[in-house]
């Protein structure tokens, strides 16, 4: 298990390769999970198709395409991720500039898996939004679709990422205690490290 201040990659990874990377400072990593954070301002790689930001393609291009990664810069605050151990979930913790915490991002997700740079996952397209106030919304329902019918997941893996989504809101694992977190305003901003998509 990685210790706490190490800095590990979380990549996000289809059939033929990573297609995003994030250099992230692990907060905990044990047996019920791991958290970790992303510094604003942080150099990440996100999805490109055609030579574009993955969401600035059509749905279809998107999923008769293979993505590939490529540079963006994170400017939304910072974020945290907590994935529970062995769940097909991960939640990202959304904070502004000022540190205030805004909302919760349940993304579905594969159950992580250690690689020697950090962690692997697999992004499963359909995500929730889940507010402080208790209320809800189902993110990219229209995607899965599209995904679904190009082959992209199949007709019963959809099925079982709704009822992973169903299965975080009845549990309705908020607050959890990170809300008030905050970094270590001396640490420096990590980067991804040479070859880090190849490993």
């Amino acid at each position: 298990m990685w210790s706490e201040g190490d800095v590990v990659v979380v990549r996000y990874v289809e059939p033929w390769g990573p297609i995003s990377g994030f250099p992230v400072r692990v907060l905990r990593d044990d047996e019920d999970g791991i958290v970790l954070y992303l510094a604003p301002r942080s150099e990440v790689a996100w999805p490109y198709v055609d030579g574009r930001l993955v969401r600035d393609a059509t749905l279809e291009r998107r999923y008769t395409t293979e993505w590939s990664p490529g540079p963006h810069r994170w400017d939304d605050g910072w974020l945290l991720f907590v994935f529970p151990a062995g769940r097909a979930y991960g939640l990202w913790f959304f904070f502004g500039p000022d540190g205030t915490f805004g909302r919760w991002y349940v993304n579905l997700q594969a159950p992580y898996r250690r690689t020697p740079i950090g962690f692997d996952t697999r992004d499963h397209t359909l995500d929730l939004w889940t507010y402080p106030d208790g209320s809800h919304e189902w993110k990219d329902e229209d995607e899965l679709a599209v995904a679904v019918r190009y082959g992209h997941h199949t007709a019963e893996d959809a099925a079982a990422f709704r009822a992973e989504g169903e299965r975080v809101l009845a549990e309705w694992p908020f607050p959890t205690g990170w809300e008030v977190w905050r970094p270590d305003p001396s640490w420096p901003v990590p980067s991804l490290p040479d070859g880090w998509d190849r490993v």
